[in-house]
């Protein structure tokens, strides 16, 4: 018997307009049923904002327990909400074996940036774990400014990687950063 064959673990995917409460709403479900939030992600995409979280609970449990609660939720303020069961098959573990760090670029607005950069990135064997988007500045003047977090294959480092960055850098005309991401033991 593995170790989460006593888990039940589920995919929950929440869209809404933008509001203060969306995390507290949603997480005060999950906290009353006892689940255990394992992973989340959570954004805000224009005027609507996001959330992917894969949440276990103790077996036996059922799926129909958390249709029931975000049910209401969604009535109450019109969450957006889909659920989907995770089969053993589906449980992917973490295995960072590589350097983990954060490239982020900045330039002025254009087709192809986030295109070119992680093409570049995956023709190097270099896995994106986390990817984010915005546009600041001015309407006059705006700045596209793109995040990710990449875990690096084996031996290549983050000098590396900022070397392998350089040509896009010239030609993009965009500013490119990489940092390795120390992680902290507790």
């Amino acid at each position: 018997m593995g170790p989460t064959d006593s888990l039940a673990h589920y995919a929950i995917t929440i869209i809404s307009k933008d509001r203060p409460g969306i995390v507290a709403d949603t997480t005060e479900v999950l906290y009353r049923l006892g689940c255990n939030i394992e992973d989340s992600s959570c954004t805000m995409l224009g005027g609507d904002f996001a959330m992917i979280l894969i949440v276990t609970h103790e077996k036996p449990f059922a799926k129909s327990r958390l249709a029931e609660e975000f049910k209401a939720l969604q009535e109450r303020t019109g969450l957006a909400v889909h659920l989907r069961t995770l089969h053993e098959d589906e449980l992917i573990h973490s295995q960072e074996e590589g350097e983990l760090c954060l490239i982020s670029v900045y330039g002025s607005d254009q087709p192809g940036i986030v295109y070119r950069v992680t093409r570049a990135l995956a023709d190097r064997g270099v896995n994106i774990t986390d990817l984010n988007t915005r546009l600041i500045g001015t309407k006059s003047e705006p700045v596209y400014v793109l995040m990710l977090e990449a875990i690096l294959p084996q031996g290549m480092t983050v000098e590396d990687t900022a070397a392998m960055l350089e040509s896009l850098r010239s030609e993009l005309k965009v500013e490119i950063g990489v940092r390795a991401i120390t992680p902290v033991s507790l």
